[in-house]
C-alpha cells in the first residue's frame, strides 16, 4: 500500500503544494444552550440532547457508500451515548436518504430532516447532491457536514461557516492519481467523467498533474446522472487509442467495465473514489487484475483495527459485516467532532457548535491530543481543550471546514476483483 500525506506546508514527492483558500468562520450567531449558558461552558451540562440527521446514498449511483457511512454514524453515535452518563451529552441521529441528482431523494429529505429540528446534517456523500441543498440546510442555520465530499467548490462556497468536511479536497487526489499515471509509463491518457462538480473537477485536477508530468489527455467525454448507455464516450476514448484510461465516475461503472473488458488492459484502467469497489464475482475472475485506484483516507489495513471494531457492533446489533468501507471512518469521525463541539460549546446551537468545531479538530492549535471521544470528552468536562485525533487522521480543521491534513491510498486490484494494499 503506498500513502502519500499532505498536510497544508508540505510538499511531497514532487507534487505542487495543495493551495488552501482561507474565509473567516463565522462566529456564534448568538444562539442560546440547553443549559441557560451561552458558549464555552465548561463541565458536564445536564440531559442536554443532541440531533443529528443524515442525508446519506440510501439510494442512487453512490449507494454503495451509504452502508459504510451510515455504521459509522451509527457507531460514534452508540459510544457517545455510553458515556452520556459522565459527560451530561447524548446522541440521537435521524437516518435519511441523500439520492443522487436523478432520483432527487434529497428534495423530500431534507425538508423532513430539517422539521426534526437537526443541529448538522452529515452527507451528501456524492459533491454534485450536497451541491444541490447546501442553501437550504446552511440558509435555515443548521451545519452541513460531510464525510465525503471532495469538490474544490466547498472551499469558497458562501456557507455561513457552517460546512464542513472530513474528506480532502480533490486537489490532492487529482494531483496523486495523474502523477501515478505518469509514473506507471503512460504517455497518453483517455478519461470517462460524470458531468457534475466532483467528476470535472477530479478530471480537471488529473489532467493538471498529468500534463505538467509531460503526459497528454488524448478524449475525456463526459456523461449525465441518470444516463444507461455509455457507447459513445467508450468508443471515443478507445478510438483515442491511450496508453491508460482514468474512469471518474460512480456507480455506472459497472455498466462501463463490461464493455472494455477485451478492449483494454485492465492493468492500464485507473479507478478513483466515487467507483473504487469490491466487485468480487460480479465480473469474471481476473476481469480487473492490475488495476489500480486512489481512495482518500488511511489505508485499509491501517484501518483494520476500526473496521473489525465497526463490524462486530454490527453484528451485536443484528446487522451484516459490511463489504464495503470506503468513508466509514470519515463518517464516524464526523459524529464524533458533532458532538465534541456541543460539549465543547455546551450548547447544541448549530453555530455555537460550528464556532467551537476547529477546536476541537484541533485547528485552533492549543488543544490536548485525544484519539477517543471518551477521552476527548473527559479533557473538555475538566475544563480543558481537546484536539481529537480520528480513526481517518489529525483531520485539523482551518477557517473555512476543510481537513488540513489528509491522506491518498493507491490500491490495486487482485485476481479476485477486489482491491488490495499496492506496494509502490
Amino acid at each position: 500500500m503506498s500513502v502519500i500525506t499532505r498536510s497544508r506546508a508540505t510538499t511531497l514527492g514532487g507534487l505542487a503544494v495543495v493551495g488552501v483558500s482561507a474565509l473567516v468562520l463565522a462566529g456564534c450567531a448568538g444562539g442560546s444552550d440547553d443549559s441557560g449558558d451561552s458558549g464555552d461552558a465548561a463541565g458536564p451540562v445536564e440531559d442536554m440532547t443532541l440531533t443529528i440527521g443524515t442525508a446519506l446514498p440510501q439510494t442512487g449511483n453512490l449507494a454503495f457508500l451509504g452502508p459504510p457511512e451510515e455504521a459509522g454514524v451509527a457507531y460514534a453515535a452508540s459510544q457517545i451515548n455510553e458515556v452520556s452518563d459522565t459527560t451530561g451529552l447524548s446522541i440521537d441521529v435521524v437516518y435519511g436518504d441523500s439520492g443522487d441528482t436523478d432520483n432527487k431523494a434529497y428534495e423530500t429529505e431534507i425538508p423532513r430532516l430539517l422539521g426534526e429540528d437537526v443541529s448538522a446534517i452529515i452527507g451528501a456523500a456524492s459533491s454534485g447532491v450536497s451541491l444541490q441543498f447546501i442553501d437550504q440546510v446552511t440558509g435555515a442555520g443548521v451545519i452541513q457536514f460531510s464525510p465525503a465530499n471532495t469538490s474544490d467548490a466547498f472551499t469558497t462556497y458562501d456557507d455561513g461557516g457552517l460546512y464542513f468536511r472530513t474528506a480532502p479536497s480533490d486537489v490532492l487526489q487529482g494531483e496523486v492519481l495523474g502523477n501515478l499515471i505518469a509514473a506507471d509509463g503512460a504517455q497518453t491518457l483517455g478519461m470517462i467523467v460524470l458531468n457534475d462538480s466532483y467528476g470535472t473537477g477530479l478530471a480537471g485536477y488529473v489532467t493538471e498533474a498529468f500534463e505538467a508530468a509531460g503526459g497528454e489527455v488524448v478524449a475525456a467525454p463526459t456523461y449525465n446522472t441518470g444516463d444507461t448507455t455509455f457507447d459513445a464516450q467508450i468508443n471515443e476514448v478507445l478510438a483515442a487509442d491511450p496508453d491508460a484510461i482514468a474512469l471518474i465516475t460512480f456507480e455506472e461503472i459497472t455498466t462501463i467495465l463490461p464493455s472494455l473488458f477485451g478492449q483494454f488492459p485492465a492493468e492500464s484502467m485507473y479507478f478513483v473514489d466515487g467507483n473504487l469497489s469490491n466487485f468480487g464475482d460480479e465480473f469474471p475472475e481476473g476481469s480487473l487484475t492490475g488495476a489500480k485506484g486512489t481512495l482518500p483516507g488511511l489505508s485499509i489495513d491501517t484501518l483494520g483495527q476500526f473496521t473489525g471494531e465497526l463490524d462486530a457492533f454490527l453484528e451485536a446489533e443484528g446487522s451484516d459485516p459490511l463489504e464495503e468501507y470506503s468513508y466509514a471512518a470519515e463518517s464516524y469521525d464526523a459524529t464524533v467532532l458533532l458532538a465534541l463541539a456541543s460539549l465543547a460549546s455546551g450548547s447544541t446551537d448549530p453555530a455555537d457548535m460550528a464556532a467551537a468545531l476547529q477546536e476541537v479538530s484541533g485547528g485552533s492549535g492549543d488543544g490536548e491530543t485525544c484519539t477517543s471521544y471518551a477521552e476527548c470528552a473527559d479533557i473538555i468536562v475538566a475544563g480543558g481543550t481537546a484536539d481529537y485525533d480520528g480513526v481517518s487522521g489529525p483531520i485539523t480543521f482551518d477557517e473555512v471546514g476543510d481537513p488540513t491534513e489528509a491522506s491518498i491510498g493507491i490500491y490495486e486490484y487482485g485476481d479476485d476483483n477486489t482491491y488490495g494494499a499496492w506496494q509502490g
